[in-house]
């Protein structure tokens, strides 16, 4: 049974890693879905692949989201995925000492007004027919510090509390507009590139990471498209501004049982 079947779904940051997975789900499930991202070749080759339809978009660009207005009609999913950590580009440091203004202004532009241009996009379609579904990606590091990422956090952090107010908002309208935030952890993407580097070195940081992960793996990215096919489908309904984490089990607490705790 294909659970979004005449949904209609846009995906920001959709030509790779989680949101090329949500964009092949939502697909598989019936939904036609709309890829956006900035790369226009890339985008272009997944929608092609997946039979999805394209955009491009940069969604820290206010006009974008505005011609998007123009070429879209009806609106029942929007997922905010569209994110950077800032480490894309070599050399940057972004603890916080020695992060530069325009370093973490860049990233919050990105992650966070991105986020909200959307979800503004999101509630003016959806608004319409007063039912839909806005699923933000956040991230295990939006609820824990991150010293060496502080402007990634600090946005994903944002991102979290975001999505609680366009919930309650959207509610206190007499809209049945949920939104929902995911909170995924170690999930296996191009974006982890920049940090585990190559051949050995990227081995033993795998290792390295994974040795803290109660599950001693890296997510899948199936796995985290899977909460959000969950989040956009009606078997959801009752659920709205509330946030699902996937990591593991690093946030249930100690991995270790009480005799090696001691």
């Amino acid at each position: 049974m294909h659970r979004l079947s005449d949904k209609i779904a846009l995906v920001t940051g959709g030509a790779r890693g989680i949101g090329r997975a949500i964009c092949d789900a939502f697909i598989r499930q019936g939904a036609h879905t709309i890829v956006t991202d900035i790369d226009e070749a890339e985008g272009r080759r997944t929608a092609a692949e997946l039979n999805g339809q394209f955009a491009r978009l940069d969604v820290s660009c206010p006009a974008d989201w505005d011609r998007l207005a123009d070429q879209v009609g009806r609106l029942d999913i929007l997922v905010n995925n569209a994110g950077i950590t800032g480490l894309e580009v070599a050399g940057q440091k972004h603890d916080p000492e020695h992060v530069r203004l325009e370093d973490w202004r860049r990233v919050h532009a990105v992650n966070l007004d991105g986020t909200m241009l959307g979800c503004q996009f999101a509630i003016r379609k959806m608004k319409a027919q007063r039912r839909g579904s806005i699923i933000n990606l956040s991230s295990r590091s939006g609820m824990v510090g991150i010293p060496a990422t502080a402007a990634y956090a600090a946005s994903k952090a944002a991102i979290r509390n975001h999505s609680k107010t366009v919930a309650l908002y959207c509610a206190q309208q007499g809209w049945d507009i949920r939104c929902n935030s995911i909170h995924p952890a170690a999930i296996m993407t191009p974006m982890w590139d920049p940090m585990l580097g190559e051949g050995a070195t990227r081995a033993a940081n795998i290792a390295r990471l994974t040795a803290a992960i109660p599950q001693k793996r890296f997510g899948r990215v199936d796995e985290v498209a899977a909460v959000a096919v969950l989040l956009a489908s009606d078997e959801a309904c009752y659920m709205t501004g509330t946030e699902v984490t996937l990591d593991g089990g690093i946030l249930a607490g100690a991995a270790a049982s009480p005799d090696q705790a001691s």
